[in-house]
């Protein structure tokens, strides 16, 4: 089914997010209180809310998203070019221009997302902070009413799992067993809070932008092809 995707077909993509304030005492305190019913399970008796909220950004009612990278394949002549960009900055301006990416360029049927993990996670999220922040959705995250195989939704992870639904592998791993360079070479997704709120934005869309790519990569193991090679990568 994979190898049968048109490569130009594919929008790969990562998002990555934030706690939607800097410090948990910057939230009113009614939003204090809900975080503290929200995570009392997860933090049980070993952190207070306040020490916890540092964790914020991976829930989409008490977070946010800082960067969307994107990439997809250009091929010309057996030439392939993969091309990558990052929609940063005020959360609904980069929503909205994600949306309108995804309305003009990926709005066929044979137009499919991809990202690792993006069902549980990428998908979902960008669709809540879409609808928080009055954005449309485009018709690539309407879910209601589709049928599992109508959503135009590839997740890596997934793929990896085969059915296994206890399975969970990183992108760290799965490239490293895969043979892929590792894009987690500077930073991880624990360092993104630090870096957003320290006014690093530039190196949390390098590490977004790698991503991108590596997820591209894993896409092109599974069909068997060629990796690309980074004359074949240009960010824009």
């Amino acid at each position: 089914m994979l190898e049968k995707i048109n490569l130009e077909h594919i929008l790969f993509l990562d998002i990555e997010t934030v706690p939607e304030e800097e410090s948990f005492l910057n939230l009113p305190e009614e939003k204090q209180l809900l975080w503290e019913e929200k995570t009392r399970y997860q933090r049980k008796e070993e952190f207070t809310p306040a020490e916890f909220y540092e964790r914020a950004g991976i829930w989409a009612e008490f977070g946010k998203i800082i960067c969307i990278s994107v990439g997809h394949f250009k091929i010309k002549e057996g030439k392939r070019n993969f091309r990558t960009t990052t929609f940063h900055g005020d959360e609904k301006q980069l929503l909205q221009d994600f949306s309108a990416l995804l309305n003009t360029h990926f709005n066929k049927p044979e137009h499919v997302m991809c990202a690792h993990n993006g069902k549980e996670f990428d998908f979902p999220y960008i669709a809540r902070r879409m609808i928080i922040n009055e954005v449309a959705l485009p018709p690539k995250l309407h879910l209601s009413g589709k049928k599992p195989w109508e959503v135009a939704h590839l997740d890596t992870m997934e793929l990896w799992k085969f059915g296994d639904y206890k399975h969970f592998t990183s992108l760290k791993l799965l490239t490293n067993i895969l043979g892929i360079p590792t894009p987690k070479d500077d930073i991880d997704g624990k360092q993104v809070r630090n870096c957003y709120y320290n006014n690093e934005l530039p190196r949390i869309i390098t590490y977004c932008e790698k991503d991108v790519i590596a997820i591209a990569q894993i896409v092109l193991k599974f069909r068997r092809e060629k990796l690309l090679s980074p004359e074949e990568i240009t960010s824009i």
